[in-house]
């Protein structure tokens, strides 16, 4: 018998929905409920393509005797992260104050009369193992100590109160210093160049900001290599799925050989505008530009909505097995093809009797360059053998929305892993600043078609009542937006000004009302920065959070401030900038000191210092928006001749002033560096 997720929208609650648990999800009834009857809460978020989460699943949540033992005495609550990330973000941190290193699926006990975690961690196994207690144990000892010594947690739960609060202090400072800049890029540049842990995420928050810093070097183009190295790396790991496209979310190694398999939408955007503007920026590595058409093939094929939005993710397993969609045995290489392409792939991929990842290959390119046509055709052949002989790469393939999707479709290839079908402002917004970036770039029309349908469908359709939502279920908007939605929507709309000019204006228009309705909702007044939530919505929040942290995400205020600079830049008003500066003082104390946890407010401060506008000309504007200009907004002045005179071709500004009309583009691009380049 069902339980009461089965009429969740959410595929991640769904797939609980069997379980023998009595679960809830987070609403007024669970919370009452535990209230009433002094029960504690087991909290457990998760998300819907999270590994470790589809195990605990079928191990602890799906064994009765346990489910009898909570149903009896807790009251289970299953919360999706990706719905509710500000739920996330501060049982995250307090899991951490507990000593647990975090992950998911995050799994807590709250106390039922004023919800503050007591005891908390992440994958319990359904029997001793891995160093873990059994999870029937750990319920056991937890309602022991609800019940006999619930005064002795009192203390412990105001500690992490304290703690929580302490953590999300921030400390105003009257005028943040300029060498920040120079520290944050040191201590950046040592986040993605360190190789003594085992995995490697793809880390773009810090690699976007080294790369926007690598227009400061003198020389000996370290800081360049790096950032370039990382693009490198992204497009021939085996982080990279060569046959079909996208990224995975990171690897187990630090070769960028065996990834953990599955696929985000919000790193596919992210990665996608950082290899755009590494091309841009004059790294024109053909991988670059064969990576990112994959990419776009695999979105049309396997994430994208017919209304135009794009899907959350897809699953790491299939099968009941992690990564058995993507991979290839030596065995099976052989049956598909003669010796003589075999050796072929052999050539250019890691390719071994052994394999890299159980017994099986993931493919990984050795070297750059572009791969010849027999190569292609080789991987062609894998392609069809995936999803079928007579696809092809733009083809639209079944969605698996679940187990029984799996077990009803025919599948003519491999049966592939579940995609959660929701679609998410903050992410969809990611994929259309990668898409307009890599139109500027690559030029290829899908690229633009794909992202200005999306954008035109969270105008259209992400709206209830005047306010925005982060969730879209199969046609229905769903759930309040939060901060990252916002700032992130507002970027997306600044990124396709940049890239559609015959559409300025309207994207503009676009985002200094959403930038309004944001500041309404989530500006804190009194000190600035922006709130995670607006008011209503942290009725059962600890704190209300400014977040500021990156992590595979850019912080919501560090995109936020960084609209407000680019906002000011266009239309000259100069509330923005107060509201910039306003806010980067709030977090100065952290960029200060802790400039690793937060390289977009490093990006936000570059931004603020060292903006510039360049005006041009229609037949000009071509040329100025295939390049890299880091914290340079473009616009055309649609008078541009008659206002000034004919030999010129631009007009750079900086703040206030403007600069000598350039009347060369050596002249022009000296200016810009010039501006660009005023705090170091």
């Amino acid at each position: 018998m069902s339980n009461r997720l089965a009429q969740s929208q959410s595929l991640y609650l769904r797939k609980h929905a069997d379980n023998p648990i009595d679960w809830y999800p987070w609403d007024n009834e669970a919370l009452e409920k535990a209230r009433t009857e002094n029960k504690p809460i087991f909290l457990s978020i998760g998300y819907s393509s999270c590994h470790w989460c589809t195990v605990m699943e079928h191990e602890a949540f799906s064994d009765t005797v346990i489910a009898d033992y909570m149903n009896d005495r807790f009251v289970a609550i299953k919360v999706d992260r990706e719905e509710r990330p500000d739920l996330d973000s501060i049982y995250m941190q307090a899991v951490q104050i507990m000593g647990e290193s975090g992950g998911w699926p995050l799994n807590l006990f709250l106390a039922p009369d004023d919800l503050v975690p007591f005891y908390g961690g992440t994958y319990f196994p359904i029997e001793p193992r891995y160093g873990r207690p059994g999870f029937l144990k750990v319920l056991q000892s937890i309602n022991e100590i609800h019940c006999d010594r619930n005064r002795d947690i009192q203390e412990y739960k105001e500690q992490i109160v304290r703690n929580l609060h302490q953590i999300n202090k921030l400390i105003p400072v009257p005028i943040i210093n300029d060498n920040v800049l120079a520290n944050g890029i040191q201590k950046c540049a040592e986040v993605v160049t360190n190789r003594d842990y085992g995995t490697c995420f793809p880390m773009i928050p810090y690699a976007n900001f080294l790369l926007m810093a690598s227009r400061f070097e003198k020389g000996d183009n370290q800081l360049k290599n790096k950032v370039q190295q990382r693009g490198i790396d992204l497009v021939l790991g085996g982080i990279f799925d060569h046959v079909a496209g996208g990224w995975h979310r990171y690897t187990v190694d630090h070769t960028w050989t065996v990834p953990h398999f599955e696929k985000m939408l919000y790193d596919n955007g992210l990665i996608m505008e950082y290899l755009a503007n590494l091309w841009l920026s004059g790294l024109e590595e053909p991988a670059i530009a064969r990576a990112c058409e994959l990419t776009a093939t695999w979105l049309q094929r396997e994430m994208l909505a017919q209304e135009g939005c794009f899907y959350a993710s897809q699953d790491a397993d299939s099968e009941g097995r992690e990564g058995k969609f993507w991979v290839w045995s030596y065995g099976e290489l052989k049956k598909i093809f003669s010796n003589s392409e075999l050796e072929l792939l052999v050539q250019e991929f890691t390719i071994s009797e052994q394999g890299n990842f159980e017994e099986s290959n993931v493919l990984q390119r050795k070297k750059l360059g572009i791969l010849s046509p027999e190569i292609e055709s080789c991987l062609t052949k894998l392609f069809r053998r995936r999803y079928g002989e007579y696809s092809r790469p733009t083809d639209a393939f079944p969605v698996a929305r679940s187990q029984a999707d799996i077990k009803e479709i025919d599948w003519e290839g491999r049966v592939p892993p579940i995609t959660d079908t929701k679609a998410i402002t903050a992410w969809n917004a990611l994929m259309i600043s990668g898409l307009a970036t890599a139109y500027r770039a690559f030029q290829n029309p899908i690229y633009k078609q794909m992202a200005t349908r999306a954008i035109q469908f969270i105008l259209d359709h992400q709206w209830i009542e005047g306010k925005l939502q982060r969730i879209n279920y199969e046609g229905q908007a769903s759930v309040v937006a939060q901060s990252e939605d916002y700032a992130l929507l507002i970027k997306a709309l600044l990124d396709l000004h940049q890239a559609i000019p015959e559409q300025a204006e309207f994207y503009l228009a676009q985002a200094i009302a959403i930038q309004a309705e944001f500041d309404r909702d989530f500006w804190d007044a009194m000190s600035g920065g922006y709130f995670n939530t607006t008011s209503e919505s942290s009725q059962h929040l600890l704190l209300r959070e400014r977040n500021y942290q990156d992590n595979a995400t850019p912080s919501p205020n560090g995109i936020a401030i960084a609209n407000l600079v680019r906002l000011a830049t266009l239309t000259e008003k100069r509330e923005y900038l107060n509201h910039a500066e306003l806010a980067l003082k709030r977090f100065g104390h952290v960029i200060a000191t802790n400039p690793v946890s937060c390289p977009s407010l490093l990006t936000a401060f570059d931004w603020f210092r060292n903006h510039a506008l360049l005006q041009t000309s229609a037949s000009q504007y071509d040329y100025f928006y295939r390049h890299y200009y880091p914290v340079a907004m473009l616009c055309i002045d649609p008078h541009f001749d008659q206002h000034f005179a004919p030999n010129a071709i631009a007009l750079i500004c900086q703040g206030s002033a403007c600069l000598e009309p350039a009347t060369s583009l050596d002249m022009c691009e000296q200016q810009l560096k010039k501006s660009m380049n005023r705090v170091i």
